[in-house]
C-alpha cells in the first residue's frame, strides 16, 4: 500500500556546489555564534544559547524585521538539537498541507526523531489555522518555531502564545551590517568598489536588513566597471533607494504615530519633525497625520494655547489646498508649533471624568428651573420657574444651580497655570466666589 503522506516529505536533492546561489545564501552561518546582530539571543549568555544548554527547546515565536536571521537561526536550532527541520510558509500553505506535515511528524516521532517545524510568516494564518497547531504542540509532535514581522500580541491568538515563548530579533545595527559586508568581501575575494562615504551610505540603505545589505552589495559588484570606485552619489543612482520598512496598516504605522504624538507632548520639536518625516517618507496618508495633529492640539495643549487648534485645522486645510509635496510644509509647521506650545490636558481629563459620571449616573433630569416651558402644562408643572437670565445679573452671573438634584454639583475641569489657561483658572475662581456670595455661603 502506498504511503498517503509520502509527498509531505520529499527526498532531499543533492545540492550542486557549482549552481549559482545568492550571496545571502552563500554566507548563511553554519553555527549559532556566527549569527550577527542578535547577541542577546545567540551570544554566550543569550536566550537561545541558554535554551540549548538546558537541552529543552520548546516552541518559539521569532518576532523581528526582515533580514535579521530568523530562518537561519531556526535551521541552526534544528541542527544542534538533532531535530528534523521542516519549513512551510503561511502564504502558500493551508489546513490540508498542515495535516500532511503533522502526520509526517507523527511517523518520524514513532521512529525516534522529533521535528522542528518552522513556519514563515506565521501571522498570515487565520485563527482557525493557528488553532490546528495547538494539539501537536501540546503532545510534542512538533516543536514549533514561527517567524513573524508583526507584533504577535496583535496577530497571533492567545492560546498559541501561551504555548510558545516570544523572542525578539532586532534590526541589525551599522556595526553588524559592516561585519556582514566584510564577510562578503572575504568570501568573494574582492573589496566592494566604494569609497568610505559610499560604504556608509550602503550600510544605511540596508536599513537594518542583512539580506538587503548583501543584495545591494551584489548589485554594486555587478554594476561597477573594472577599476572603478563608486562615490555616494553614483551608488544611489545605481542601486536606487530601498523603501523604508513601514507598513501603513501594521505595527510600523502605530509605532511612528505614537512616537510623533509623544514627542509633540514632550515638547521636542526636532524629534517630532524626525518622526513626521519618517511617516511622510514611508508614504503615510497625509490627512491621517493632519487628523492626529488636530487631536494633539485638543488633547495635549487645549486651553493653554487655544490657537493651537486653529493652527492645526488651518494646516489641514492648507494641505488640502496645496496638495503634495508643497502641502507637507504646513504639516511640518504645525508639528513644530504644537511641540513648542504650552501643554495642558485639563480639558481632556475633564471630558473623561464627565463622561464617566454621565454614563454611571444614568438619565437624570436637569432641574426644572433651566428647562423651557413651550406649553401651558409644562408651565403649570414649574418648568422654567425661577430662572434668572445671567445677562441681567450683576457681573452677568447668577450663580444658579444647574445640576440634577440627585447628582449634586460636580467638578471636572481643573485648569493649569500654563499659558493662557491661567486665565480660565482665575475666571473659575472668581465665579466660585460670586456663587458662594449669592447663596450666602461662607
Amino acid at each position: 500500500m502506498s504511503d498517503l503522506f509520502a509527498s509531505a516529505e520529499p527526498a532531499p536533492q543533492p545540492r550542486n556546489p557549482d549552481a549559482p546561489r545568492p550571496l545571502a545564501d552563500r554566507l548563511r552561518p553554519a553555527r549559532l555564534d556566527e549569527v550577527v546582530g542578535q547577541e542577546h539571543l545567540t551570544g554566550p549568555d543569550g536566550a537561545l544559547t541558554r535554551l540549548l544548554r538546558s537541552k529543552s527547546l520548546g516552541s518559539l515565536i521569532f518576532w523581528g524585521p526582515p533580514g535579521t536571521g530568523k530562518t537561519t537561526v531556526a535551521r541552526l536550532l534544528a541542527d544542534q538539537t538533532d531535530l528534523h527541520f521542516e519549513q512551510i510558509s503561511a502564504i502558500f500553505s493551508g489546513v490540508p498541507d498542515l495535516r500532511k506535515v503533522f502526520e509526517a511528524a507523527r511517523k518520524r516521532r514513532q521512529g525516534g526523531q522529533g521535528t522542528l517545524l518552522f513556519v514563515d510568516e506565521i501571522h498570515r494564518f487565520n485563527r482557525a489555522q493557528l488553532d490546528a497547531f495547538l494539539p501537536v504542540m501540546e503532545d510534542g509532535t512538533v516543536t514549533l518555531v514561527g517567524a513573524t514581522t508583526e507584533n504577535p500580541s496583535f496577530e497571533l491568538n492567545a492560546a498559541l502564545l501561551s504555548r510558545a515563548r516570544v523572542l525578539l530579533f532586532r534590526s541589525l545595527d551599522d556595526a553588524a551590517v559592516a561585519k556582514l559586508l566584510a564577510r562578503a568581501e572575504a568570501l568573494t575575494g574582492q573589496a566592494l568598489p566604494l569609497d568610505e562615504e559610499a560604504r556608509g551610505v550602503l550600510v544605511r540603505m540596508a536599513d537594518g536588513d542583512g539580506r538587503a545589505a548583501l543584495t545591494l552589495s551584489e548589485e554594486v559588484w555587478r554594476s561597477a566597471r573594472p577599476g572603478e570606485t563608486l562615490d555616494a552619489e553614483t551608488l544611489q543612482e545605481i542601486v536606487q533607494r530601498r523603501a523604508p520598512i513601514y507598513d501603513k496598516a501594521q505595527e510600523g504605522h502605530y509605532n511612528l504615530i505614537s512616537a510623533l504624538h509623544k514627542t509633540v507632548r514632550g515638547s521636542d520639536p526636532d524629534a517630532a519633525l524626525y518622526y513626521l518625516c519618517r511617516m511622510l517618507d514611508g508614504g503615510e496618508d497625509r490627512l491621517f497625520i493632519a487628523r492626529r495633529l488636530v487631536r494633539m492640539a485638543v488633547e495635549d495643549i487645549g486651553l493653554a494655547d487655544p490657537q493651537a487648534l486653529v493652527v492645526a485645522t488651518a494646516a489641514k486645510d492648507a494641505f488640502d489646498f496645496l496638495g503634495s509635496p508643497e502641502g507637507e510644509l504646513a504639516l511640518a509647521q504645525v508639528t513644530v508649533y504644537l511641540a513648542c506650545a504650552p501643554k495642558s490636558n485639563a480639558v481632556y481629563e475633564a471630558y473623561k471624568a464627565a463622561t464617566r459620571v454621565a454614563q454611571a449616573a444614568g438619565s437624570l433630569p436637569p432641574p426644572r428651573t433651566i428647562l423651557n416651558a413651550p406649553t401651558k402644562l409644562m408651565k403649570r408643572m414649574g418648568y422654567g420657574e425661577g430662572y434668572r437670565y445671567d445677562h441681567d445679573e450683576p457681573d452677568a452671573f447668577s450663580g444658579q444651580d444647574y445640576w440634577p438634584e440627585r447628582l449634586g454639583r460636580q467638578h471636572f475641569y481643573a485648569p493649569t497655570e500654563r499659558g493662557m489657561e491661567s486665565r480660565y483658572r482665575d475666571r473659575l475662581a472668581h465665579w466660585e466666589r460670586l456663587r458662594k456670595e449669592r447663596r450666602g455661603e461662607d
